[in-house]
């Protein structure tokens, strides 16, 4: 950790979106919208103070054609001291992102294994938006570091809010995987030590929805806003390409300008703008309405949403015949977006925001910093900004006559616009500045990074067989267990590569319960063993307990008070003594009275406890620390033994498995524990589905893997060296 004189090394994760330094493609697609160049400008921000040493913005690594090639360079600088840089996780290619959550884990896999290359890791990680939360939340766990998070969007407000809309469940479940995104949602609230959201609405009216709603770890620190790029008007905006580009579309250009300027998004409710305004002979005589709206080719190839909305407003402008009035441009580059805000400003135009929600408005702090007047929903981010700049009006965006009302107002009273103008401009400066915003950021940060102490790695009792390239872990049970004719197989294979392989065990039992099992099947001690579902950690022959991760594994658990939440919760039945662990709580659970694990979930979060739920064949329920699992024991041990992932097969069959074998381990899922609960890895390319049962499962896996293809036999040592192994 970074003392009182030591400039502090920050990495901000935002895992999805088209991310470079320069020309943001900003409303390119759903993934490209603020929150690209939000974390952009934070990075470069705090980069800028004397107190931060370094600042990586992490992302996903895209390598093509469809996208610049800017996107598959693996480091852009940011300046000189902050930097881009570019993770590979799945396929090469753009990915949106609803579709990249089984590529999370190897996202985490590969960033680990960067910052573990690096001089020195960081004192903290803030992740960006729900994805880049995962990512941040095993990162946090398996460094023992702190984890800031900004949401920027929450699924529990957009399922809602899709309902209403008339969405099924089932579709939106498909289409977004919201369920996913929620669990990961609440793993992070519970794991941040800090969230910093944009308004008062975001936290009152949104993360109250959620179970980990703890407002005392929320803080408001708006955005900052670019004050070099956007500012007011100077006459050169005039002679730009892009106002020849309006001046294609008006039949009056020089006439004072409505401007919108936002993603092909239903959401941002451009259709009820348009109606408002063809409904308005006055609105139509007052002013110009110019609808920026992403960047096309050919509208079909965009999604299929923005397909509707730009359907929809091509259609609604020859119903309303508004030829010459509306502007809307196919094209516009992101340095053109400072001048659109002045060309309006200089017409003595104003802005609207009409979104059904909106969770901040960087849009409405742009157009305040270049003196051009505002008209917002009143739902959300516009509430701060307005009571802060008073520079513009608040509506009700479903309501057309109280939107052209309100661009009237702003429009036709010319000494009100120029008040609400200079107003802006005095407020943006004071509130929203990106210095203002990196200053409370660090002030905020300070006394999480001051009291975190980053947990001691302790060397294993016997020296790691440096010459090990590779390991298997397995569950035991059902996995070696039921044919023994296959057992012997697969302890013979192991004997045979015992020089360049380790072998490790990694199961729910206890140790004491683990070792009987092994001695009583015959099987060889292993190298390490891996107990407790991840609680506890032996290094053979002593069977050394790493104490190190014990006390790593330790933070934010207590069991007591997991056993008094779930004491009257109906269908769990605690197992027997022999069964519980310091580290682990367990239950049976019967499917037929028990709550759905979700609410059993919700009733831990609401009692403030940050714990790891494991269900197992639909009928075990084990509870353990939050940075305790079969995958982060498993992590742990391959940097301690400095063994790539890459190098290690997991053999598993339960839910329990379940994150050991995702990311970039090999994993086999062996025939007789083809489980439901595993079923969602199927389509997983490093997940091998084994059509034999049992260990012979696994030698099916060996040999699908060429495991064993270039196992790199060491040269004879020394006989002192020979001992330790």
């Amino acid at each position: 950790m970074s003392t009182p004189d030591q400039p502090l090394y920050l990495v901000l994760i935002s895992v999805h979106g088209l991310i470079r330094g320069r020309e943001l493609e900003l409303g390119r697609d759903a993934d490209t919208g603020g929150q690209t160049l939000y974390v952009v400008e934070l990075a470069r921000a705090l980069a800028a103070r004397d107190d931060v040493a370094q600042v990586d913005l992490v992302t996903r690594r895209v390598e093509d054609p469809g996208v610049p090639p800017d996107y598959a360079r693996p480091e852009e600088p940011l300046g000189e001291k902050a930097r881009i840089v570019r993770i590979d996780a799945g396929p090469p290619e753009y990915i949106r992102k609803e579709h990249l959550w089984d590529h999370l884990d190897a996202f985490a896999d590969n960033l680990l294994a960067f910052l573990h290359r690096g001089e020195r890791l960081p004192d903290l990680i803030h992740s960006h938006y729900a994805d880049a939360g995962y990512v941040g939340t095993r990162i946090a766990h398996q460094l023992g570091l702190p984890l800031v998070h900004t949401g920027h969007s929450l699924g529990r407000v957009k399922r809602r809010r899709l309902l209403a809309s008339g969405v099924g469940r089932d579709l939106i479940e498909d289409r977004y995987h919201m369920s996913r995104r929620i669990n990961a949602e609440e793993d992070t609230l519970g794991a941040a030590r800090l969230v910093i959201a944009s308004t008062t609405n975001e936290i009152e009216e949104q993360y109250g929805l959620y179970d980990h709603y703890q407002p005392e770890r929320m803080q408001v620190i708006a955005p900052g806003t670019d004050l070099a790029r956007f500012r007011p008007p100077d006459g050169s905006e005039a002679d730009a390409p892009i106002a020849q580009e309006l001046g294609r579309f008006l039949r009056e250009p020089e006439r004072p300008m409505i401007l919108a300027l936002s993603r092909p998004d239903e959401r941002k409710n451009i259709a009820t703008l348009v109606e408002a305004y063809g409904e308005s002979e006055e609105l139509q005589k007052t002013a110009n309405l110019v609808i920026v709206a992403g960047n096309r080719d050919d509208i079909a190839d965009l999604d299929s949403g923005a397909q509707t909305v730009l359907t929809n407003l091509l259609l609604a402008i020859d119903i309303y015949d508004l030829y010459g009035l509306v502007a809307y441009p196919k094209h516009h580059r992101s340095d053109e977006v400072p001048i659109l805000y002045r060309l309006a400003a200089a017409r003595r135009g104003v802005f609207i925001n009409p979104a059904l929600t909106e969770p901040f408005g960087l849009t409405l702090i742009e157009a305040a910093a270049s003196g051009l007047p505002i008209v917002a929903t009143e739902d959300g981010g516009p509430q701060d900004i307005v009571a802060q700049c008073r520079n513009g009006i608040l509506i009700d965006p479903l309501d057309k006559a109280a939107m052209t009302k309100a661009l009237l107002q702003v429009l036709c009273g010319a000494t009100r616009w120029r008040a609400m103008a200079a107003s802006g401009l005095k407020g943006v400066k004071a509130q929203y500045s990106w210095s203002a915003h990196a200053e409370r950021y660090m002030e905020a940060i300070e006394p999480i990074v001051t009291k975190t102490v980053a947990p001691l790695r302790a060397v294993p009792a016997r020296r790691p067989m440096l010459y090990h390239d590779r390991a298997i872990f397995t569950d035991l049970d059902q996995n070696l267990l039921g044919d023994p004719a296959s057992l012997a197989d697969f302890i013979r294979v192991m004997r045979e590569h015992r020089q360049c392989a380790t072998f490790g065990i990694a199961t729910g039992r206890r140790l004491d319960s683990a070792l009987a099992v092994l001695k009583r099947y015959g099987i060889p001690q292993p190298d390490v063993l891996i107990t407790g579902l991840g609680t506890e950690i032996a290094y053979a022959p002593q069977l050394t307990l790493d104490r190190a991760w014990t006390r790593h594994i330790d933070h934010l658990w207590y069991p007591a008070r997991v056993r008094q939440v779930l004491a009257e919760v109906p269908g769990l039945r605690l197992q027997p003594k022999t069964e519980q662990g310091r580290f682990k709580v367990s239950y049976y659970i019967d499917a037929n009275e028990a709550p759905p694990l979700e609410e059993i979930s919700r009733l831990l979060h609401q009692a403030d406890l940050t714990v790891n739920l494991v269900v197992a064949f639909g009928q075990f329920l084990d509870i353990v620390p939050v940075r305790a699992s079969k995958g982060l024991a498993l992590r742990y041990f391959a940097h301690q033994w400095d063994i790539p992932l890459e190098h290690i097969l997991t053999a598993g069959g339960s839910g329990a498995d379940e994150d050991m074998m995702r990311g970039n381990t090999l994993a086999v899922v062996v025939a007789n524990r083809h489980h439901e609960e595993l079923s969602q890895l199927a389509d997983i390319d490093s997940i091998y589905f084994a059509e034999r049962p049992f260990a012979a499962g696994i030698l099916e896996a060996l040999e699908h893997y060429d495991f064993f293809g270039a196992c790199r036999v060491p040269a004879p040592e020394k006989a002192s060296d020979a001992a330790v192994g």
